[in-house]
């Protein structure tokens, strides 16, 4: 008897903890124009706020595969894919929100409250998120891209909501606030394809045979294989320097990641070639004279 009515009182005990924290948990914290949140109504919505990141990864996996086969660019493709994963996760924070009795006047009340914080602090998170929305949809930029910006040189490998990834020639990955693309200078050697033409400058003694000159160059860039043969290479006779006669040798390439590469095989060759053909490279010279 003794211990049936300890179990009763224990199982009573238990209970009323239930009761207790059940109401802990669903006792209103906050009114936001009608609608009562507890602290189980933000547990439910932080689940669903999960979910939603999750359906944006679905979305974007269904998108990557929908459009696999279709014959589009690469830089458009990401756009897309990104843009189906951020549509999803707004929807998926929409319904997330009406669940928990969060209605659309709710958000303009609770926009209110996030538009004095934005006043306060997160305007650079703000002005990043719609600069990348502004870049996705009017892809001035792409991945895959050489681009130039804030002193930085390199191929663009993600385009986020807050930042874009940049890798340099050295393989190190630099992150760039999205409006850095927005609202300073920003040059794309990408953006008309990937085609640009490159310039070598080099200047021979007085005296040299320029004609010379000239076909020793062009021989030395047509040989190469990475130079392209249409536009022709192009060698301009550019001024008279106080020490040298300066030329400059143009040429095209569709490499542009290997430029650096590409010219320098370039420099060396026509360093062997006017060695060859005995034209001199002077360097500069002063006369210097004593008075007594």
């Amino acid at each position: 008897m003794d211990n049936q009515l300890i179990e009763n009182l224990t199982l009573n005990a238990f209970n009323v903890l239930l009761k207790d924290i059940w109401k802990v948990f669903t006792t209103p914290i906050l009114e936001l124009s009608g609608n009562k949140i507890s602290v189980l109504s933000l547990f439910a919505a932080a689940i669903f706020f999960y979910f939603s990141t999750v359906l944006s990864k679905y979305a974007r996996r269904l998108a990557e595969k929908l459009l696999e086969n279709r014959v589009i660019d690469k830089g458009v493709k990401g756009s897309i894919i990104k843009i189906a994963g951020h549509v999803a996760q707004f929807v998926g924070i929409l319904i997330a929100l009406d669940m928990i009795g969060v209605n659309l006047s709710s958000l303009v009340a609770i926009g209110g409250v996030l538009a004095v914080g934005i006043g306060f602090g997160l305007q650079n998170i703000a002005q990043n998120f719609i600069s990348g929305l502004i870049i996705l949809f009017e892809r001035p930029i792409k991945d895959g891209d050489l681009v130039e910006v804030d002193g930085v040189y390199g191929r663009i490998s993600e385009i986020g909501a807050r930042s874009t990834t940049v890798i340099t020639r050295d393989e190190v990955s630099i992150i760039v606030p999205n409006s850095k693309f927005i609202s300073e200078r920003v040059v794309n050697d990408s953006f008309s394809g990937e085609r640009r033409r490159f310039s070598v400058s080099v200047g021979v003694a007085y005296g040299s045979d320029t004609s010379l000159v000239s076909k020793v160059l062009l021989d030395v860039a047509s040989k190469h294989s990475k130079v392209l043969s249409t536009p022709e290479p192009e060698v301009f006779f550019k001024d008279f320097g106080d020490s040298s006669l300066n030329f400059d040798l143009n040429v095209w390439l569709d490499d542009l990641w290997g430029s650096v590469r590409v010219l320098s095989d370039i420099r060396f060759q026509i360093d062997q070639e006017f060695r060859n053909h005995d034209i001199e490279i002077p360097f500069p010279q002063r006369v210097v004279t004593m008075k007594k």
